[in-house]
This record gives C-alpha cells, sequence and structure tokens, in this order.
C-alpha cells in the first residue's frame, strides 16, 4: 500500500512540474510582447499633462520592468522549486501575472 502512495505523490510532482514548465514557456513567450511595450512605453507621457500625473509614471515603470519580471520570475521559480520550496516557487511564477493586472489597472487612469 505504501508504494502505490508513494508513487502517486511522485506522480503528482511530476504533473506540478509540468505546469510550472508550461507557465514558464507561457511568461518567456510574453517576453517579446514586453520588450515592444518597453519601447513605446514613452508614448505614456504623449499628453502633455502626463508628466505630472503619479500614475501615469507608475504605469511606465510597469510596462518597462514587465519584460524583465518575465525573465526573472521563471528563474527564481525554478530555484525554489530545486530547493524543495514549492510554495514559493508557485509565488514566483505568479508574480509576472500580478504584474500585468497592476499594469493593465494603472493604464486605465492615464488619459491618452
Amino acid at each position: 500500500m505504501t508504494e502505490g502512495l508513494k508513487g502517486r505523490e511522485r506522480r503528482e510532482k511530476g504533473r506540478r512540474a509540468m505546469l510550472l514548465a508550461a507557465l514558464t514557456l507561457g511568461w518567456l513567450g510574453l517576453i517579446p510582447f514586453g520588450a515592444v511595450g518597453a519601447l513605446f512605453s514613452p508614448l505614456v507621457f504623449d499628453h502633455r499633462p502626463n508628466l505630472l500625473n503619479p500614475v501615469a509614471w507608475l504605469g511606465f515603470l510597469l510596462i518597462v520592468g514587465f519584460w524583465i519580471v518575465c525573465i526573472l520570475a521563471p528563474f527564481v521559480a525554478w530555484v525554489a522549486w530545486k530547493r524543495g520550496q514549492e510554495p514559493h516557487a508557485w509565488i514566483a511564477i505568479a508574480v509576472p501575472a500580478a504584474w500585468l493586472m497592476a499594469m493593465g489597472l494603472s493604464l486605465q487612469f492615464v488619459p491618452f
């Protein structure tokens, strides 16, 4: 009976590793879009009063940093996974999603 339970744990850990790998590929696939967004991020300030708008600056920094987060988050997640800190790995792989939501939310309040 105990061999079956250990095999089940191993299979579940393998499935979670495949999910982590899929999320890693997804975030790495967004790097080119993040880089293009970073190139065009100064367009946030085309509307002249946006230079004094702190939300515009926040949006600018979130746009510029998104591609960097898409590179660093999977790396940190896999390091945490290899060290046996699985909850930290899931937190790290979720950071780009939270960053993307914060970026979308902040840009809603920037007049164009």
